[in-house]
């Protein structure tokens, strides 16, 4: 009897073949599904034993009311007729089996349940020596996954098969908000492929899409053909359409082409092509856009505002007519500890980003980074050579104000304890700086080693870490750069070089006690740390400034041995840093009700080192108090703010406030206000208010909105309106948006409909990923109820590098 099961999960086969294009980005929500089946659970169904793997080792248990024929004839099995082989089950009220001419008849109330479907059908005939078979009257429930649906009938003829009347959808049988069927699919499962004839997809008794010939994949094999389109209107692009056409090249790499058709743009082909090697992988992504008509469109405009007098933008920074972008993303292993790396950009103008992106962080990087190298690790090591290049992405500036880039650069890092009581280490860095505009920024090459032993003591409660490092940095730099460098009446300097000892002593101590608050049990800490740093002044003002800016003033400068990053400064030093931590923390479940942070740096004598001669210096005093409290008032509502005064000038230099309040399972307000002041001259450098939220008006229905503005500038960043709508099996979103396109402040107007066929796919733009980046929390498994006690909101370690 094994021949009946083997056709029997044909129809399992083609359901899934229907969802091959699914989405599987992030597990779909069935939590507004009733609890109802197309095919009900079969009582008398025993427990499935062993995997579907197993099947061919596995006995099949044949049983009836009666039995009757002969052996080498035809057999008859009457009433309550039973097969069972490990977790696949059939039954029937009658089955006629021809043993000379291996054919067979299942008839009457025919179910077959195995662990990944069931079904129920009129009738199952066939003929096991030529392996041909038929099922009439076909409904199934798919199990390991949401789905369910029917068929006329179903033939196979060996790895061929044909299924008629289909029909699939994940939505219950007796509310179809979406089905997908097809007059005639038919099956080759030697070759993976379905071929679909007459196949509409329905919303609701409305077919919205019609394809009279399709092929699919019905296996996890990977096929060309057809994936999703992306379609959405802006006011900027017109009407946009993407086809991705999906390419299978070979079992370790393919390509994906994607024309996009922008009725304001022309035509744009984009490309993208990966490859996977048992030691690398990588990622080509490659667009061209030809005649782009809004570089004919906004020419004069565009001319205009670059010859206006106010604004002196470089010429060659406008619009190519021909438009296009390149990016190579990639590694390769060498062996355990050694890795290539490379990640390669290149775009053909500095508007390009502006013009073919849409979001805010994309506007606001004026350069576009390439940079390849090796890079190993070790337990106590790690090192690297690479380079490095920038190229302009900012149509306001002119490439002097590009970074250097380096080529090569070389470092190397060591750590490791000796004995008991010591650690040693050594930070080396070795590169060659060079500029695009090399006649007026000429480069140089550097070397700067930085060796250290420090001696970490503790207990339970307490640390003291006494550091001794010696730095030394020297310079090969080119003649134009030496002489730009040297002051009035000194000779340039080609080898300049500096050395100074560095100092540190990081002490601290930690307390903690039982206490109640509101009724639940709680350990308070209190966390006094006190951070000496002391490195004499050494005159740089012959040093160059290559990859060197000042550190962002944040909770973690207090507990650095510099204020600025790079090798070019190294600042001096005689200061106590004296800061204080407490929280109050819930026993039962580790969360952090409540923390306080206070801290300050005591100058003992004035810093004089800056970038330039001209810079501003420390002087001796009181640095800027920096304080950060967060407070969860309940395990929905969390509070937080950050604040800097500087007591020399009575002003702050910081001041932000964020909130958050979750509403019901789904829901979410974000509420944030951040000021910074520029410390050296006291200018407002940002003032800015956010407010985003996801708010349910019920399980179906829920508003999204965004409200980003700069209210030193009075300009609006990025404003979304939105309506969601949830059910069962369909979802669809409607979102407007308005936002920042450049960076002269003009506005682009966008709007753009999402409709999503769960278990199959979405149609329309991506509006959930931008939904995502624009509504912290929008997704609330990604979302800490209370922010990890070790994430600050200022601790930036970059430079202020920005031009």
């Amino acid at each position: 009897m094994r021949p009946v099961f083997r056709l029997l999960p044909l129809p399992l086969c083609i359901a899934l073949s229907l969802a091959a294009n699914a989405d599987e980005d992030r597990p779909e929500n069935w939590s507004l599904c009733p609890v109802q089946d197309a095919v009900p659970v079969f009582a008398d169904a025993p427990p499935s034993t062993g995997a579907p793997e197993d099947r061919a080792l596995q006995d099949t248990d044949l049983a009836c009311d009666s039995t009757e024929g002969v052996m080498g004839g035809t057999v008859v099995c009457k009433g309550n007729v039973t097969l069972h082989r490990g977790d696949q089950f059939l039954h029937a009220d009658n089955l006629r089996f021809d043993q000379a001419s291996s054919q067979y008849a299942a008839e009457g109330n025919v179910r077959y349940q195995d662990s990944g479907m069931r079904m129920i059908a009129e009738s199952a005939h066939g003929d096991q020596e030529n392996d041909t078979h038929q099922i009439d009257r076909v409904r199934y429930q798919l199990i390991e996954r949401r789905g369910n649906g029917g068929a006329d009938s179903i033939r196979m003829d060996g790895t061929q098969g044909a299924l008629l009347g289909s029909t699939y959808s994940t939505c219950p049988p007796n509310d179809r908000q979406w089905e997908l069927r097809a007059n005639r699919i038919d099956i080759d499962t030697e070759s993976g492929f379905g071929t679909a004839r007459n196949a509409t997809i329905r919303v609701g008794k409305v077919p919205i899409l019609y394809v009279p010939w399709f092929r699919f994949p019905i296996d996890d094999r990977r096929v060309t053909g057809l994936l999703y389109p992306n379609v959405s209107q802006s006011g900027r692009n017109g009407f946009d359409w993407r086809q991705p056409i999906y390419l299978n090249l070979a079992p370790n790499y393919d390509m994906t082409l994607e024309p996009r058709i922008m009725t304001k743009r022309g035509l744009m082909l984009n490309t993208e092509f990966r490859y996977l090697t048992p030691t690398g992988t990588g990622e080509f992504d490659i667009g061209y856009l030809p005649s782009d008509d809004l570089t004919s469109r906004e020419h004069d405009q565009e001319l205009a505002e670059f010859l206006d007098p106010q604004n002196m933008y470089p010429l060659a920074n406008r619009r190519k007519e021909n438009r296009g972008r390149f990016r190579f993303l990639g590694r390769q292993n060498i062996n355990r500890s050694w890795q290539a790396r490379a990640n390669i950009n290149w775009i053909s103008d500095p508007r390009y980003l502006e013009d073919l992106n849409n979001n805010l962080s994309t506007i606001s990087n004026y350069r576009v980074n390439s940079d390849i190298g090796v890079y190993g690790r070790g337990r106590h090591w790690d090192a690297g050579l690479m380079a490095d290049y920038y190229q302009l992405a900012d149509y306001t500036l002119s490439e002097t104000n590009l970074p250097y880039y380096r080529l090569p650069r070389a470092y190397f890092n060591w750590e490791q304890p000796f004995g008991r009581w010591f650690t040693a280490g050594v930070n080396a860095e070795a590169a060659r700086f060079e500029h695009v505009d090399s006649d007026a920024r000429p480069g140089g090459s550097r070397i700067d080693l930085k060796p250290y032993l420090s001696m970490p003591l503790g207990g339970s409660s307490w640390f003291v870490t006494p550091t001794l490092a010696w730095r030394y940095t020297g310079y090969q730099l080119d003649q134009d750069l030496a002489d730009d460098l040297a002051g009035p009446g000194d000779s340039p300097e080609t080898s300049p070089s500096r050395s100074l000892p560095i100092s540190s002593i990081d002490a601290g101590l930690y307390f903690d006690r039982h206490v109640k608050f509101r009724g639940d049990d709680y350990v308070n800490t209190l966390e006094p740390r006190l951070f000496y740093l002391n490195a004499p002044y050494r005159n740089q003002d012959n040093l160059p400034i290559f990859d060197t800016g000042p550190m962002t003033f944040s909770w973690g400068q207090l507990f650095r041995d510099n204020r600025f990053s790079g090798a070019d400064r190294q600042t001096d030093a005689n200061q106590l840093t004296m800061a204080v931590t407490s929280r109050l923390i819930r026993e039962s479940d580790g969360r952090e009700k409540l923390s306080a942070s206070l801290g300050q740096i005591r100058y003992f004598d004035d810093s004089r080192v800056g970038l330039r001669s001209t810079s501003p210096v420390l002087e001796s005093g009181r640095s800027a108090w920096i304080t950060d409290v967060s407070y969860a008032i309940n395990d929905r509502w969390n509070i937080g703010a950050s604040y800097q005064w500087d007591p020399k000038y009575g002003r702050e230099d910081l001041a932000s406030v964020r909130t958050r309040y979750l509403i019901g399972d789904e829901g979410i307000v974000n509420l944030s206000y951040r000021y910074r002041r520029n410390s050296g001259n006291g200018e407002d450098l940002l003032e800015q208010a956010d407010l985003s939220f996801l708010y349910p008006i019920s399980p179906s229905w829920s508003l999204v909105g965004r409200y980003y503005y700069s209210l030193l500038d009075n300009q609006l960043l990025e404003g979304i309106a939105g309506v969601q709508w949830d059910s069962c099996c369909l979802a669809a979103r409607l979102v407007a948006r308005r936002y920042v396109r450049n960076r002269t402040g003009d506005m682009n107007d966008a709007i753009q409909l999402e409709i999503e066929l769960k278990g199959l796919g979405s149609a329309g733009p991506d509006t959930e990923s931008r939904l995502r980046r624009a509504i912290l929390g929008y997704y609330r498994e990604d979302l800490y109820l209370v922010p990890p006690p070790e994430v600050r909101s200022g601790d930036d370690d970059s430079p202020d590098d920005s031009p």
